[in-house]
């Protein structure tokens, strides 16, 4: 697949508070290496990497509540920002999707003259589906590599459940059957960038 010279990188919410039991039972244990074999290779070749960050309120009994150290980027993270040549932006946030963050994700890859973002990170259903749709409505060429991104067990309504595993497979279904985004692995993402 053809990775943009200038194509975005968006790391999600990879932050030490989803590491808590308060999530429960999580799938692919390969997301953290496979984000950081993106997130080396967008540095190395001076692509532009975009750090998100949730910050839940203080008061919220969230892992990911500002001033708690949940809040803070895993340690795999923290240790390559600013390491790249290339563009970097520390994206904010207190709702699922990163377009509504600070400052605005959409004026800054306008401002860029980006037109592609490859989104990983956590959760696969949750802030990253959410980027990955509203990304696609704005009309940016959305690619979600299924594998460097992982979500928890869930339960919803009626007694119904489902598991991380379920959810990531109706994630990748709505997406990429909605044409949301073209879903892919990570290897096809290395593959492509590397080739460009």
């Amino acid at each position: 697949m053809e990775i943009a010279e200038n194509a975005a990188l968006v790391v999600v919410d990879v932050q030490k508070g989803f590491e808590e039991e308060f999530w429960g039972k999580r799938n692919n244990p390969a997301a953290e290496e496979n984000i950081a074999a993106l997130i080396d290779l967008w540095q190395e070749t001076g692509r532009p990497v975009v750090f998100v960050r949730h910050d839940s309120p203080a008061e919220s009994r969230s892992p990911l509540r500002v001033g708690h150290v949940g809040n803070d980027f895993k340690d795999f993270v923290e240790e390559r920002r600013g390491k790249g040549s290339g563009r970097e932006l520390l994206v904010t946030k207190s709702v699922n999707s990163a377009f509504y963050g600070e400052p605005s994700l959409d004026l800054w890859l306008k401002g860029e003259a980006i037109a592609q973002i490859v989104i990983v990170g956590i959760q696969t259903n949750m802030c990253n589906e959410t980027t990955a749709r509203m990304g696609g409505n704005l009309g940016y060429d959305v690619v979600f590599p299924l594998d460097a991104m992982h979500t928890f067990d869930l339960e919803g309504p009626f007694g119904w459940a489902a598991t991380a595993e379920e959810l990531t497979r109706a994630t990748a279904v709505s997406l990429h059957g909605g044409r949301f985004a073209r879903v892919v692995s990570t290897e096809d993402v290395l593959t492509g960038a590397a080739a460009a």
